[in-house]
């Protein structure tokens, strides 16, 4: 299945021409990591190995799943017991890399759904905000959120970062989040939204995203799960993205497009379509077309535990232009 109004020909246009020479990174990548790196599970022994595969890349933050938030905000400290240990670790092996502590919640928006982060609550947003302090006291470098499926406009979220960043800012910080895919055909979005019960979609509007973008240091754009059958239609889509999140992020924050390191096969996802020399041809490609000499942006690697050797060498390979 297709993104609904975007149309099969629109993508393959979108995914066609040559990558100019100069779309490439520009160090300023990023990596999602499993919540295995603060739990326990991973050692010096699977950092050394983190070391090799970044070696030479982009790669300057490391986003690390620290939660998931309670339902309330806060974040219970044994969900990240080694925090500390790997804080210490990364900053003596990786000195040039910031480690950001992901965190993320299931949004709702009524009080009827139980265990879930009510975002219209004001409560849980002051409480978000008091345990963005709490990891940047234990020595992260900024605060990485992922909070989802949120209405497109939604006034609630953008006064929790607008808040969230007074916060991180003053402590040196660096503010990120996780982005939904942006509106490809205008008042798609509100469309997709009206056919679902709680008036949420997969897609933001461009002036919403504009609105997300202006209040954080980096937004990382989620370019995977699209619905695309092939992989042409899948880098052309991603191209589309990148044109768009370029066209309406400002230019002093970090655009990052997500890349697709793992292979889940799911009604909203086919793995042999979501490839990411497809994706890293499309962001190039949506680069060059946009904005090539603009030097915030790069590309965000999801998830380090899903990747496979091939999806390390595409990103180094095509985008990185190393061979290591």
């Amino acid at each position: 299945m297709l993104p609904p109004l975007a149309g099969a020909a629109t993508l393959r246009a979108f995914y066609t021409g040559v990558p100019e020479q100069g779309t490439r990174t520009r160090g300023r990548d990023a990596v999602w990591l499993g919540h295995a790196w603060v739990d326990g599970r991973r050692d010096e022994r699977d950092l050394a190995r983190l070391e090799r595969r970044i070696a030479g890349t982009g790669i300057r933050d490391l986003y690390v799943h620290t939660g998931p938030l309670e339902s309330d905000g806060t974040l219970r400290a044994d969900r990240h017991p080694r925090a500390g240990w790997l804080l210490a670790a990364v900053a003596r092996e990786l000195p040039h890399v910031r480690v950001q502590a992901w965190l993320g919640q299931k949004v709702v928006y009524d009080e009827r759904e139980p265990g879930r982060l009510l975002l219209p609550d004001p409560a849980p947003r002051r409480t978000i905000v008091a345990t963005a302090r709490q990891v940047l006291d234990l020595g992260f470098d900024g605060v990485h959120l992922n909070l989802e499926p949120l209405r497109s406009g939604d006034g609630h979220y953008l006064e929790l970062l607008d808040r969230l960043r007074r916060t991180v800012h003053r402590r040196d910080g660096v503010l990120s989040v996780a982005s939904h895919q942006i509106d490809p055909v205008p008042g798609g979005h509100a469309l997709a939204a009206a056919l679902t019960q709680d008036g949420r979609s997969k897609w933001w509007s461009r002036d919403y995203f504009g609105q997300v973008a202006r209040r954080v240091d980096q937004i990382a754009v989620m370019t995977y799960d699209t619905w695309t059958p092939l992989e042409s239609l899948y880098g052309g889509y991603v191209a589309q993205q990148t044109e768009l999140a370029l066209e309406n992020a400002p230019r002093d924050v970090d655009v990052l497009m997500g890349l697709p390191f793992y292979h889940t096969d799911t009604l909203a996802r086919e793995p042999e379509a979501e490839t990411v020399p497809a994706a890293v041809r499309g962001v190039r490609l949506g680069l060059g077309r946009e904005a090539p000499s603009r030097r915030r942006f790069g590309v965000a690697l999801y998830v380090d535990f899903a990747a496979t050797p091939a999806d390390w060498h595409a990103y180094r390979t095509d985008w990185c232009d190393t061979d290591g």
